[in-house]
């Protein structure tokens, strides 16, 4: 029998995403610890939401790590990055019975902790990657175009996010940037997952609201989840923010010098600082076309609002269903554990052109 409390631990609860996710918790009435760095920050963090949380002060995710295997908590959610780093550490430190969520969308992650989904069963864990604009958005796109089909040929799925860029980028975006880097690009072709340069496939298209994105390919958990959804042997994953040109081929060459941990915390703080540009749109889009073997092709989208308030919706419905025992042992992504529905729920609605 599991001894884990009825508690949802949020790490990084004073940071953008876990603050979102928390007001969304506080709407449901479902009990909180806020884990983090400095005590007084996570304080007025609750303060902010005029709720009365668990407060567990951690340093590292090594400390964070010990503070679930002693607190046993029922649900742990993740928006600390890399997620390469911190997802292992944290999933690792989960007694049985200890579900975990995050918001990541690093393809390395999503295989590391996939290769553990024997292990998960056996201590009855679930853990749920990507709960967030990116990787939910495309798998539903993909879920509702295959609904009913067979396996698919080909799939490309883009993202085009809508964020409030009232603020820095922060700087566990920032550390999922720096990290990313290094792995660079990765398609699959043949049924195999193979190396890609980043920023190529290139591709211009006009969406519903009449505005034009542009994306390139990269390394995603959402080329994951789409050749999950599809059980396609061909699929490509592409994001606006990905550099084309000459400058795709700068993204190999700076691999080596961010193996240097001192440039590795510089380039990482510097980005931290950045304040994005608006978004040109206030719209979320989340494309998938997919190709049968017979010819046949499909194209639609999931539309949403801001990336944010979607992602913290979603975390929250997770964590809500995690904490009800409506989960499963194993490694999911979040459309193929709770359908699309989960995106609807989120705020998505679906646009479909044959």
């Amino acid at each position: 029998m599991s001894n884990t409390t009825d508690d949802i631990w949020i790490l990084g609860a004073a940071g953008r995403s876990g603050r979102a996710i928390g007001a969304e918790l506080a709407e449901k009435g479902l009990p909180m610890t806020f884990v983090g760095r400095d005590e007084e920050t996570l304080k007025q963090a609750a303060r902010s939401l005029k709720i009365e949380v668990g407060i567990v002060v951690a340093s590292t995710i090594e400390n964070m790590a010990a503070a679930i295997s002693r607190g046993k908590p029922r649900v742990v959610i993740n928006t600390i990055g890399p997620f390469t780093r911190t997802a292992p550490a944290i999933v690792n430190a989960c007694p049985p019975g200890t579900h975990y969520l995050d918001i990541g969308n690093e393809l390395e992650a999503f295989l590391l902790l996939s290769a553990m989904n024997d292990e998960l069963v056996r201590t009855k864990r679930c853990v749920v990657l990507g709960v967030g604009w990116g990787v939910l958005g495309t798998e539903s796109a993909v879920l509702k175009l295959c609904e009913g089909r067979p396996p698919a040929a080909k799939v490309r799925v883009d993202s085009v996010a809508a964020v409030d860029a009232s603020g820095p980028l922060g700087t566990t975006l920032a550390r999922t940037i720096v990290e990313g880097i290094p792995y660079g690009g990765r398609r699959y072709a043949g049924g195999k997952l193979k190396r890609a340069l980043a920023g190529d496939e290139e591709e211009t298209f006009s969406l519903p609201d009449g505005s034009t994105a542009v994306t390139r390919l990269i390394a995603s958990g959402e080329l994951e989840a789409a050749r999950r959804a599809s059980r396609a042997s061909e699929v490509v994953a592409a994001f606006p923010a990905v550099p084309g040109g000459l400058l795709r081929f700068a993204i190999p060459a700076m691999a080596p010098l961010l193996s240097i941990p001192a440039l590795r915390r510089f380039a990482t703080d510097r980005l931290a600082k950045l304040v994005p540009p608006p978004s040109k749109t206030v719209v979320s889009w989340a494309r998938a076309r997919v190709e049968w073997p017979d010819g046949s092709v499909r194209t639609g989208w999931l539309r949403a609002g801001d990336g944010y308030a979607f992602l913290a919706k979603a975390s929250a419905g997770v964590a809500q269903r995690l904490l009800q025992g409506q989960g499963q042992p194993g490694c999911f992504t979040p459309g193929a554990l709770f359908s699309m529905q989960l995106a609807i729920e989120a705020g998505g609605t679906f646009v479909l052109r044959d």
